[in-house]
């Protein structure tokens, strides 16, 4: 049998490195899209991707930018994909602040000429497409749970370039017929996260401080509020969503909500270092009880200009259509989490204690 052939943009990253993995495991030919630098940033897929005259690598890599709509259109004639998933992202809310343009570029306008170039080479009726949207569309919730008939309200550059993707999806969709369909993932973690998210800056800091080479983590908002899942079961989501004759839209959630200092406090008991809580708003710290040490301290330019306080998905659609359910609970991710960064540090021999 012919091997399905699937493109991901985004391939380096987190969830990239996952999906990469599973369609590995399904026996597809699996394709990326990688931005040319000045060093390899193939960290993640390491256990995949070697070099191309390398007959073990299991994925090939292109070189290609979503703001560069020649490229796009070369590696699609190229590849001849199945099934394209776009995952390619300037993906932090925060920086989205300072770099709005760059974001709008990327996640809007680039999946606009990703679409486009899929058009203009014929090939509407022969891809699949999957576009990685967010819970941050729902901003400042209308309703709780939210669901895919909740109306969005984004209150971030991140959030309004992803709204105009999804819009985009859509269009495509209903325009020209492509079996095109939005996921919106709610905030889905795990060891490979990016360093500069809230979730992995806890548990490099907590393993840090427990190996002696850091003193305190700073945090902004520890009251907001998330549905924090696995991206490993996300993934397998996402290519649920393309196994369906028809296209849509689907959450793609745990249905529970938990803040930041949960998310903190859980990972510093993790290592035996239980937290107590001291003062309040700018002030509030939290304190090793063992210790009385200090450990984390608010610090106010990582707060947004425009904060998202709460967001709890409703995956009914994706359980009841796709047969998805989250695998992870919230334990157990964090727990994944601070043992992969403990383990970093301990092979890297980095330790002052």
């Amino acid at each position: 049998m012919t091997k399905r052939v699937a493109l991901i943009t985004g391939i380096t990253g987190q969830d990239g490195s996952y999906l990469a993995s599973l369609l590995v495991s399904k026996g597809y030919e699996v394709h990326g899209l990688m931005r040319r630098s000045s060093s390899l940033n193939t960290d993640r897929i390491g256990h995949l991707y070697q070099e191309e005259q390398d007959a073990t690598s299991q994925i090939r890599m292109h070189f290609g930018d979503m703001s560069d709509g020649a490229s796009l259109f070369r590696v699609l004639k190229e590849v001849k994909p199945d099934e394209v998933y776009n995952l390619a992202a300037q993906s932090h809310v925060k920086v989205s602040f300072d770099k709005p343009e760059y974001t709008t570029d990327v996640n809007a306008t680039g999946v606009l000429r990703l679409l486009e170039a899929i058009r203009l080479l014929d090939m509407g009726e022969s891809i699949r497409f999957y576009q990685a949207s967010t819970s941050e569309l729902f901003g400042n919730v209308q309703e709780t749970p939210q669901s895919e008939t909740t109306p969005f309200r984004p209150r971030s550059p991140y959030a309004i370039s992803k709204h105009f993707a999804f819009q985009t999806v859509v269009n495509y969709r209903e325009a020209y017929g492509f079996h095109a369909s939005n996921g919106i993932l709610f905030n889905h973690e795990g060891p490979k996260r990016g360093e500069n998210f809230v979730s992995r800056k806890i548990t490099r800091a907590v393993a840090a401080i427990c190996h002696g080479i850091q003193d305190k983590l700073y945090l902004g908002n520890i009251n907001s509020r998330r549905d924090w899942g696995h991206a490993r079961d996300y993934v397998e989501g996402m290519w649920l969503m393309l196994q369906k004759e028809t296209p849509g839209d689907y959450v793609l959630a745990t249905g529970e909500e938990h803040s930041v200092r949960d998310f903190v406090e859980l990972a510093f008991e993790m290592v035996g270092r239980p937290i107590e809580w001291e003062g309040s708003a700018l002030e509030e710290k939290g304190v090793d009880r063992k210790s009385g040490k200090v450990l984390i301290e608010i610090d106010p330019q990582y707060y947004r200009p425009a904060e998202v306080n709460s967001l709890v998905g409703n995956a009914a659609k994706a359980r009841d259509e796709l047969g998805w359910t989250h695998k992870t609970s919230f334990k157990e991710l964090v727990q994944e989490m601070v043992e992969a960064d403990m383990q970093r540090l301990a092979s890297a021999g980095m330790s002052r204690a």
